[in-house]
């Protein structure tokens, strides 16, 4: 677990990285306008958004060390391709770098779930959370420190040499992606989706999305905030106090004996989010925003942790990857609606508007998983798998 944390975590902080670096080498290296670079990172979230489900069906059918060569080898020449490309071309190799992203985020969920006993599950993916932390706060920062000594070219080149690196590392690694217990999973057949993608795993998505919807409108609100009171160079500050706040809460959360409901864990990050928009200045808003963080892993790691446990270990990866495509869509949705709150009123409204739709996908969750649908008569493989799961539960 231990090696795998660590070398997934490479993988992560570049991959965390690549939509500032493709900004910084779009205006910077090409002399072209945000509005272009937008369109790059737009490309690339939206291969990434598409690319989770369809990834995780191939390591489903066909094995990780196939999927993981396959992407590593895009991602070498996509990101060795990248500083000789024109814009309309480097649009192009953005869209295929987020479809076939080496899939280091999916694949250490689905190993924490193989790898752990369910009593350990809990803290296990509060610590992949609390990684997934420390990656933001760490890829973006490194991108922006090395582009003010080297060219942006050059920035592109190393990103892509750590994501290959993390690649090959979980490659050469192969962690298990199914227990013991689960070997035979594969040779079972893939149940229909009918029976996992029910009003649990709908409720589990609408968490996940509505979580990093909030969370990049918390962004986009701290740079308001902060501009509107001209000390916009502190928002790194401020950022760094959310990361930090999120991993103490991670650290914390894995540490309690018992779990909490996913959507509860969501109401109370877009309940503590809403007053945030009180704060005018940098040090209250590095107050303001310590709720925020307290609730941010614990969130992350609900959801992880309800997606290994309502799929069966035959499309585990693809469960996997539908929840990493919710949270994408979170992410580029979330700066948009944010955005238009801010242009319609003061940026406390930014705040406010990232918290009630945190609330609004919390309450979402609750109504769905607390809907039950009438039993269906076993068809004969549930009827099996059924047989299974009592015969589990005697003994």
């Amino acid at each position: 677990m231990a090696s795998l944390l660590g070398v997934s975590f490479l993988a992560r902080t570049a991959i965390t990285a690549v939509v500032m670096a493709l900004t910084m080498y779009v205006v910077l290296g090409l002399n072209m306008s945000y509005a272009a670079a937008g369109g790059v990172a737009a490309a690339l979230t939206t291969g990434l958004a598409l690319g989770g489900p369809l990834l995780g069906r191939m390591i489903d059918r066909r094995g990780l060390r196939t999927v993981l060569l396959v992407t590593v080898a895009v991602q070498f020449v996509c990101w060795l391709s990248v500083p000789i490309l024109p814009y309309k071309a480097l649009l192009g190799a953005a869209f295929a770098a987020g479809l076939l992203m080496v899939p280091t985020q999916s694949v250490t969920r689905q190993a924490i779930a193989a790898m752990t006993t369910a009593g350990q599950r809990r803290a296990a993916f509060a610590l992949e959370s609390v990684q997934g932390e420390l990656s933001y706060m760490v890829g973006p920062a490194v991108v922006i420190l090395c582009a003010a000594k080297v060219s942006p070219g050059v920035v592109v080149w190393g990103l892509g040499a750590a994501i290959v690196a993390g690649g090959t590392g979980v490659a050469l690694l192969d962690p298990p992606l199914r227990a013991e217990d689960e070997a035979d999973a594969g040779t079972a057949g893939r149940p229909p989706r009918r029976e996992w993608l029910g009003i649990d795993m709908i409720a589990v998505l609408a968490v996940a999305f509505g979580t990093t919807t909030l969370l990049s409108g918390v962004d986009l609100a701290i740079v308001a905030t902060l501009e509107e009171a001209g000390q916009v160079s502190w928002a790194a500050v401020v950022v760094a106090v959310l990361g930090v706040t999120s991993v103490v809460g991670g650290l914390i959360y894995g540490a309690l004996s018992r779990s909490l409901p996913m959507w509860l864990l969501l109401g109370l990050l877009g309940l503590v989010t809403i007053p945030a928009g009180l704060a005018h200045d940098w040090p209250w808003l590095c107050v303001a925003v310590v709720g925020t963080g307290l609730f941010t892993a614990p969130t992350l790691s609900a959801v992880a942790d309800a997606v290994s446990r309502l799929t069966p270990a035959g499309v585990r990866g693809e469960a996997t990857g539908l929840q990493s495509s919710a949270q994408s869509a979170g992410f580029a949705l979330g700066s948009p609606i944010v955005g238009v709150a801010i242009d319609a009123s003061v940026p406390a409204g930014g705040f406010a508007a990232a918290g009630l739709a945190g609330l609004a996908a919390a309450l979402t969750g609750c109504l769905l998983s607390r809907r039950r649908p009438s039993p269906r008569p076993p068809t004969p493989a549930r009827g099996e798998s059924v047989r299974r799961t009592e015969a589990t539960h005697v003994q």
